[in-house]
């Protein structure tokens, strides 16, 4: 019996030891591996890091992962994890089985710096020529590399991270470009410096209405047209005033001559001077006007060719451009009756209401010599005289006295004649009909006007 027990023992102890050998040569060892990659590859904070795990033979993971979000997992693939630092990280993991075999895998990350370019301009007094532009760099990182480009400035290129200045010499606008490098990926921002043209005196003049005859005395105000120009000195020889810093004077020249004018432009950095010549003729008291056409009463009536004229603003009025404002300025007044010209006299203003016309606001009395050949009048002049008149010389001799037979009308059958005036101001002149333009209703007279300014 005792026998039979001990060989049965035997029999299961070397069963056990047979399957405790199977078991320890069929045990699974353990390798940790896993491989990474830069999602979107971008190397530069924020930065995602995807992590593949390719270990074998394990069955629980430990992850450690330095200066990340998440720090840690137990996931068999934990997925991605964020830095948000550059640096250089190390991530651990350590693999493990139920047969008790570990193994730890480790691999470094390197996480550059992201790049937020960030500069600014500043322009030193003004954008005139030359301008000068500091430069501040407030680009945050390390290890990084810079290069500056200036468009058209002195100096074209930099790679220094703090440049000096620089200096642009051509009007427009320049473009500064900052590119910066991390070593993996590089980025570039740009900003524009205007530059304004360089400086340039220009100026012209308008003349006051009633000098626009350039006799003397002349009075002329300014257009000043010049570029990037803050301060203005003006030189007026022989005006007044002689000299202004306005930037749109008034000048007034009292002799007759050849008139130097300089416009001397300032901006603070640089100066352009431009000269002008004005020419100032001697004053003879004379207003000159040729070819002006007078319609007869239904012409001016119906708004097609004016009777009435101011010498003074040097336009003719139709009956429905005729207003307070310029009433008082009409000096003369033609009544032709027809287009035969059988019945023609050059009235006062203040008497048009009784010779078919609408009354003149605020008319004046002027006085004429329709017909000299009948007037009785002392005063005379001839077609040739009107002619030779260069000078208010010989009219500033004329007495002008109204006379009834001087007032008559005068028909068309003496061309060309000469109608003497005096207008309510003391302003003596003549007028000489050279023509008459036969157009039905709207017929009408072409003579030339000579009277004196004052």
């Amino acid at each position: 019996m005792h026998r039979v027990l001990n060989k049965t023992w035997g029999i299961v102890i070397s069963i056990m030891v047979l399957f405790t050998a199977c078991y320890e040569e069929t045990a699974t060892p353990v390798k940790a591996s896993f491989s990474t990659s830069f999602v979107g590859a971008d190397e530069s904070v924020p930065v995602q890091v995807s992590i593949t795990n390719q270990s074998t033979g394990a069955d629980t993971f430990e992850w450690m992962f330095e200066g990340a979000e998440p720090i840690s997992s137990t996931e068999e693939n934990p997925g991605t994890i964020i830095y948000n630092t550059a640096g250089t990280y190390t991530i651990v993991l350590t693999a493990s089985n139920v047969d008790g075999s570990t193994h730890t895998y480790q691999k470094e990350i390197p996480v550059v710096d992201g790049i937020a370019i960030n500069f600014s301009t500043e322009i030193i007094e003004s954008n005139y020529l030359p301008v000068e532009v500091i430069l501040t760099n407030n680009t945050n990182g390390v290890g990084l590399t810079y290069n500056w480009t200036f468009e058209d400035g002195a100096p074209v290129t930099s790679t220094e991270q703090h440049p000096s200045n620089v200096i642009f010499e051509t009007p427009g606008n320049h473009l500064i470009t900052l590119e910066v490098y991390n070593g993996f990926e590089s980025f570039s921002e740009s900003t524009t410096i205007n530059v304004a043209p360089d400086i340039e005196a220009i100026f012209d003049w308008k003349v006051d209405f009633f000098d626009d005859d350039y006799q003397a005395p002349v009075t002329i105000t300014m257009t000043n047209s010049s570029i990037s120009a803050t301060s203005y000195t003006w030189t007026f020889p022989n005006g007044t005033p002689a000299t202004s810093t306005n930037k749109i004077p008034t000048v007034t020249f009292n002799m007759p001559g050849t008139h130097a004018m300089s416009l001397k432009a300032d901006n603070g950095k640089r100066t352009n001077t431009l000269t002008h010549d004005i020419t100032i003729l001697p004053d003879t008291n004379l207003r000159t006007f040729s070819d002006i056409e007078l319609g007869v009463n239904t012409a001016h009536n119906s708004n097609v060719i004016g009777a009435f004229l101011s010498t003074t603003l040097r336009e003719v009025f139709q009956a429905g451009e005729v207003t307070t404002d310029n009433g008082a300025e009409i000096d003369i007044a033609f009544f032709g009756l027809n287009s035969s010209f059988s019945f023609n006299k050059f009235i006062a203003p203040d008497e048009v209401a009784t010779n078919g016309f609408i009354a003149i606001p605020d008319a004046t009395h002027t006085k004429f010599i329709n017909s000299q050949e009948i007037c009785g009048c002392a005063a005379s002049l001839t077609v040739a005289q009107f002619d030779s008149i260069t000078d208010d010389t010989l009219l500033d001799t004329l007495t002008i006295t109204e006379t009834a037979n001087g007032l008559l009308n005068f028909d068309n059958s003496v061309l060309p004649r000469v109608v003497l005036l005096e207008t309510a101001d003391g302003r003596k002149g003549a007028i000489k009909i050279k023509g008459y333009v036969d157009d039905g209703l709207n017929s009408y007279i072409i003579c030339d006007i000579k009277i004196q300014k004052q």
